[in-house]
């Protein structure tokens, strides 16, 4: 069964940094593209990045291209998601992801079978 498990969100100023982490679990992490997912108050869930197999391949969501970074350590099944230059508009939850099947590669919420809990960001202004 596969796990994921965020941490790394909170309250910061707008300006500021935040670092997520989603430790994965249950089956070989290298082998699957991982995404990173956000849902704001009274919206959808929305697409906000994704890594490739190996960490060299990235997609971004146009509203975060130039401030957030999405990386992965296979050593640590670990993926990451670094932000900068937050905004208010970038509160939500945040939730990782992995699809089922290894050969996807996706922005969308239906290709993923595997999430986790969701961490708070909440950016102040």
């Amino acid at each position: 069964q596969v796990q994921l498990v965020e941490s790394g969100g909170g309250l910061v100023q707008a300006g500021g940094s935040l670092r997520l982490s989603c430790a994965a679990s249950g089956r070989t992490f290298s082998s699957y593209v991982m995404g990173w997912f956000r849902q704001a108050p009274g919206k959808e869930r929305e697409f906000v990045a994704l890594v490739g197999w190996s960490g060299e391949g990235t997609y971004y969501a146009d509203s975060v291209k130039g401030r957030f970074t999405i990386t992965r350590d296979n050593a640590k099944n670990t993926v990451y998601l670094h932000m900068n230059s937050l905004k208010p508009d970038d509160t939500a939850v945040y939730y990782c992801a992995a699809p089922g099947r290894a050969s996807t590669w996706s922005t969308e919420l239906s290709e993923y079978d595997y999430w986790g809990q969701g961490t708070q960001v909440t950016v102040s202004s």
